[in-house]
C-alpha cells in the first residue's frame, strides 16, 4: 500500500514461538514505480483501453559519467562469523547529476556457490518491504536455507537498497517517539482523534526530513533498480539473475523494464501490479487481508477453543471487531510498561495474516487478550514493526514510507478524502477497512513530492520471467500477479493455490521444484501451471 504504517510488503517468516520478519514476510507496502530518473520513465502510449503509461527502457549506451561506477571492483572481506563475505558498492546519489550529487555507499554480501556442478553466475535476492534488509535476509535465511541445488550453482548475493539497513539508512524518529507513533488510534472516532492522527503523520514526515534530508528524495525504486545494474557489472555478470519477494517483485520488474536486454532468470514471487494508483493498491490490499482473515476464521471456528467463537466467519469478524472496540476504550495490560491499544492489536492480527503457520500464535494471543492480557498480541505487533526486546526499532518502517511516498502520489490528500472512502474500504474488509483507509493518508504529509506514477512494465525483449502468485495472499493479492504476468512481454505465471504471503521455500514441493528448474535450466513452466 501506499505507505501505511501498518502495512508493508516484505514477508513474514515464523520461526519458533516468535515471529521474525525477515523480509520474506510481506507487509504492505507498496508498490509502484518511481520515475525518479528524469532520463527515463513512463511513456504515454495513448491506450484508451487501459493505463496510458508504458515504462520505457533506458538507452543501452552507458553515459560517460556513470562508467567509473560500472568499472569499480568490489573488495570482499569475511563477515557474519566468516560464513559470508561483505563489500561496499558505490552508487551516485543522483543518477541525473552523478558528479554533483556525491556518492552513496551500499552494503553488499555474498555466499559463494558451494558446488557440485558448474557455477551459473550470481543470484541476487531481495525479501521485500520496501525496507527489508536484503543482506540480513541472505545471511539469516537465503544463504543457508534456499534449496541446496540452487546454492550449489549460484553465488548468492544481496545488496541493501539505498535507504535501507546498511545502505545509508533512513531515520525518522527516536525509539520512544516511534513507540508513541505506533499507539496512535488508526480508526479515529472524533475530530480530535483525527487531529491526533494527522499530527502523528506530520511529526513522522518532519522527522524523516530532518534526519535523512540528503537521501530522502533519492530512494525510489527506479534508483534502487539502477543500483542493481551497477552491482551486476561490478560482479562481472552479463545478465542479472534475481529472486524477489513481495515489494522485491516490483523492484525486479522495474529492473526488467529499465534493462530488458540484461535480464537473466527473474523470479517475482508475491507480485505487485505497477499499473495501479495508490488508492487502488491500498483498497486491493485491504481486500487481501480480509480474504486472509476469512481463511483464518474458517479454520478457527471449527475448533472448540476458538477465541472468536463458533459459527460463521462473518460472526468471527464481528467478534474480532468487538474486541478491537473494547481495547480502544480500555487498553489492555501487557505485563510491561506498554499497554495494548487498538492500533497495536490490529497490527498484531495483521502480522499473523502473512503466514498460516502463525495462526496458532494468533489464536493464543486473541484468547489472552480477551482475558485482559495483551502481551502476546503486542509481541506480534512488535515483530511486524521490527522492534526488539530492548525497545529499538530497525529502519524498515522509515525506509518503507520513504520509498512508498516517492514511488506514487498519495492515496489521499486530506482527512475529508479518507472520510469519503471509508465505506469503500469497509466493503473491501469489514474487519480492517476503516483502519487501513486512514493508514493510507500518511503520504499526504511527506516533505518530498512523489517522482513516480502508475505504469505498465512490458520489458520488451527480456528473457522469460517467472511471476508467482498465491491465491489467498493477504498483502499482494493474486490478481496483481496475473496482471504483472500479462503486462510483461515474456511473463510466465505460476499459481499457488493456498494461504500466506509468497510461495517459494514455504513448503510446496510443486512450487519449489518449478522455480528451481527455471533457475537451473532457464525453462519456464508450462502455461497456467498451478500448484496446491
Amino acid at each position: 500500500m501506499d505507505t501505511s504504517r501498518l502495512l508493508r510488503t516484505s514477508s513474514t517468516v515464523v520461526v519458533t514461538a516468535a515471529l521474525l520478519i525477515s523480509g520474506c514476510a510481506s507487509g504492505t507496502a507498496t508498490p509502484r514505480a518511481a520515475a525518479s530518473a528524469r532520463s527515463q520513465g513512463p511513456v504515454d502510449t495513448g491506450d484508451a483501453a487501459g493505463p496510458a503509461q508504458r515504462f520505457a527502457p533506458l538507452p543501452t549506451d552507458l553515459p560517460v559519467e556513470l562508467r567509473p561506477y560500472y568499472a569499480q571492483k568490489l573488495t570482499w572481506r569475511s563477515c557474519a562469523g566468516d560464513r559470508f563475505e561483505c563489500a561496499t558498492l558505490r552508487a551516485p546519489l543522483d543518477y541525473d547529476r552523478p558528479r554533483a550529487g556525491g556518492d552513496l555507499k551500499l552494503a553488499v554480501s555474498r555466499k559463494k556457490a558451494t558446488g557440485p556442478g558448474k557455477r551459473l553466475g550470481s543470484l541476487l535476492v531481495n525479501p521485500g518491504g520496501p525496507g527489508g534488509s536484503a543482506v540480513g535476509y541472505l545471511q539469516g535465511y537465503a544463504g543457508t536455507r534456499y534449496p541446496a541445488a540452487v546454492r550449489a550453482r549460484y553465488d548468492m548475493i544481496a545488496v541493501d537498497p539505498r535507504g535501507v539497513a546498511g545502505s545509508e539508512p533512513i531515520s525518522c524518529l527516536s525509539d520512544a517517539d516511534m513507540d508513541a507513533y505506533t499507539r496512535v488510534d488508526m480508526s479515529p472516532d472524533s475530530p480530535s482523534e483525527v487531529g491526533e492522527l494527522t499530527d502523528a503523520y506530520r511529526t513522522f514526515a518532519d522527522g524523516c526530513a530532518k534526519r535523512s534530508g540528503k537521501v530522502l528524495g533519492h530512494v525510489s525504486t527506479v534508483e534502487a533498480a539502477r543500483d542493481m545494474d551497477v552491482l551486476r557489472a561490478a560482479l562481472g555478470d552479463d545478465k542479472l539473475h534475481y529472486v524477489g519477494a513481495s515489494y522485491g517483485t516490483f523492484l525486479g520488474a522495474t529492473y526488467a523494464g529499465l534493462f530488458p536486454s540484461r535480464v537473466g532468470r527473474l523470479v517475482l514471487d508475491g507480485a505487485l501490479d505497477p499499473s495501479l494508483d495508490a488508492r487502488r493498491v491500498n483498497r486491493d490490499q485491504t481486500a487481501g487481508f480480509q480474504t486472509a482473515f476469512e481463511s483464518f476464521a474458517k479454520d478457527c471456528v471449527g475448533r472448540a477453543d476458538c477465541p472468536l467463537g463458533t459459527g460463521s466467519t462473518a460472526a468471527a469478524g464481528d467478534r474480532l471487531k468487538a474486541l478491537f472496540q473494547r481495547i480502544d476504550t480500555h487498553p489492555v495490560p501487557t505485563g510491561t510498561s506498554r499497554e495494548l491499544t487498538e492500533s497495536l492489536a490490529t497490527t498484531g492480527v495483521i502480522s499473523a495474516m502473512y503466514d498460516e503457520r502463525a495462526w496458532p500464535l494468533l489464536r493464543a494471543a486473541l484468547r489472552a487478550a480477551r482475558n485482559n492480557d495483551g502481551g502476546s498480541l503486542l509481541k506480534l505487533s512488535d515483530a511486524y514493526y521490527e522492534r526488539d526486546q530492548r525497545g529499538s526499532y530497525a529502519n524498515l518502517m522509515y525506509a518503507n514510507s520513504a520509498v512508498n511516498c516517492l514511488d506514487l502520489p498519495p492515496a489521499f490528500r486530506n482527512p475529508a478524502e479518507v472520510h469519503s472512502a471509508v465505506a469503500e474500504f469497509k466493503e473491501a474488509s469489514p474487519v480492517f477497512g476503516e483502519s487501513l483507509a486512514w493508514a493510507a493518508l500518511s503520504c499526504a504529509y511527506w516533505s518530498v513530492p512523489a517522482t513516480g506514477r502508475p505504469h505498465r512494465i512490458e520489458a520488451q525483449g527480456a528473457a522469460p520471467i517467472l511471476v508467482v502468485g498465491t491465491t489467498r495472499d493477504p498483502a499482494t493479492p493474486y490478481a496483481w500477479a496475473q496482471a504483472l504476468a500479462s503486462q510483461l512481454s515474456s511473463g510466465h505465471l505460476l499459481t499457488y493455490e493456498g494461504d500466506g504471503h509468497t510461495a517459494y521455500t514455504r513448503g510446496s514441493d510443486c512450487v519449489d521444484t518449478t522455480i528451481n528448474d527455471y533457475l537451473l535450466t532457464t525453462t519456464p513452466p508450462p502455461a497456467a501451471r498451478k500448484c496446491t
